[in-house]
């Protein structure tokens, strides 16, 4: 039998525990164990019913834990759990044991105790249930087998005192997992833009760059990153860059936009690439210096147009596609036809077909049309 001493460093311990988790998911696994052990029991487990009967683990020690065959059956005394549904009419946050919730008679003939708590080998109950969302009820429930001796008062009063923890560490957890999984949707966005995003900080240190990005860099020695920082290849255009970051990065919204603000970046034998700095925007709150950061954003006019797309949109052929996408890349008509190794009258007469269904009337406007309907090809 552990000591009050050894005890209550076990419950201060888990609190700590509880915390760290919720701040660092790899931590969460084991969570149970420890719940167990500083309740002096045998088994714990926290978990989530919802409205509509679904029910979600989010920790359990390993006797509830059976094998893939028996997957659908746990399931269905998971969602027939009499302790929760017995839990709930007694309310919100009251912290409870087996006693108050079921007789002596029903221990002995439910359905739920000799099939399902027997063969987990667990008969008393300690636990409570929380709000954990619309719709959403967080279950926490430590057990241990018949022969332990139910729950006392003295272990009410730990669990109560473990309870607003847990619900706290549980609730940042999830408004954790919430900004996590907004983070990755925004990421993944970005992954699928067409454009270049580097965004620095104030000395142009790279602290993330999309898919994009990353393309641009390994087919442009005019880009490149050194030492962690965004470097043009053109002294005078860096010093520019780094001017307009400036100005960007100390934006509080009620600036003038920078006249000029774009650079073109000259490239050999290929149109420039366009280079912008926008803020970004500080939130709630004004960033630390070392905090304030803005987005480099590069454009690749000779970036591959969707074909298929471009036939689909106006019913293109596959050759007036491919005049289409160089158009919309501001290829001369001249250029297309030796790249193509076509008449210039052909790719003339091909242009006067694609105006025909675009329902444009000039080059330029077919231009700007077949280039915002398709957009550009994201880089894998």
């Amino acid at each position: 039998m552990a000591t009050p001493t050894i005890l209550d460093a076990r419950l201060s311990s888990l609190i700590d525990h509880l915390y760290a988790a919720a701040m660092d998911p790899s931590l969460w696994p084991g969570t149970a164990t420890l719940i167990a052990e500083a309740m002096q029991s045998t088994s714990a487990v926290v978990k989530l019913h919802t409205d509509g009967g679904e029910v979600s683990l989010l920790e359990c020690t390993g006797n509830l834990v059976v094998s893939e065959a028996d997957r659908a059956w746990a399931e269905d005394w998971h969602r027939r759990d009499l302790w929760v549904e017995r839990s709930v009419q007694h309310g919100m946050g009251r912290v409870i044991t087996d006693a108050d919730l079921v007789t002596v008679e029903e221990q002995r003939c439910s359905g739920f105790y000799q099939e399902w708590l027997r063969h987990l080998d667990i008969h008393h109950l300690l636990g409570a249930v929380f709000p954990a969302g619309p719709g959403t009820v967080a279950v926490l429930g430590i057990h241990r087998p018949a022969d332990a001796g139910g729950y006392r008062r003295h272990e009410r009063r730990r669990a109560a005192f473990l309870l607003p923890h847990l619900q706290r560490a549980l609730r940042l957890r999830q408004q954790l997992q919430a900004v996590s999984l907004q983070q990755g949707q925004a990421l993944a966005a970005l992954d699928r833009l067409d454009t270049g995003v580097f965004m620095v900080d104030a000395a142009l240190r790279v602290r993330f760059m999309n898919g994009a990005a990353q393309q641009l860099l390994r087919h442009n020695t005019e880009l490149s990153v050194v030492r962690d920082r965004l470097c043009l290849s053109s002294a005078s255009l860096q010093q520019r860059l780094l001017v307009q970051l400036q100005a960007a990065v100390n934006d509080d919204g009620s600036a003038a936009p920078l006249a000029g603000s774009v650079l073109l970046v000259p490239r050999e034998n290929r149109a420039p690439l366009s280079v912008e700095v926008v803020p970004l925007a500080p939130g709630h709150s004004a960033p630390a210096p070392d905090q304030r950061a803005a987005l480099v954003q590069v454009r690749d006019p000779v970036a591959s147009v969707r074909l298929a797309q471009l036939q689909a949109l106006f019913g293109l052929t596959p050759t007036e596609a491919a005049v289409a996408a160089s158009l919309a890349q501001g290829v001369s008509l001249e250029t297309m036809a030796a790249q193509m190794q076509i008449s210039l009258d052909t790719v003339r007469t091909h242009l006067k077909r694609i105006l025909s269904k675009t329902g444009t009337h000039r080059q330029a406007e077919a231009a700007v049309l077949l280039a915002r309907s398709a957009g550009l090809e994201p880089f894998p």
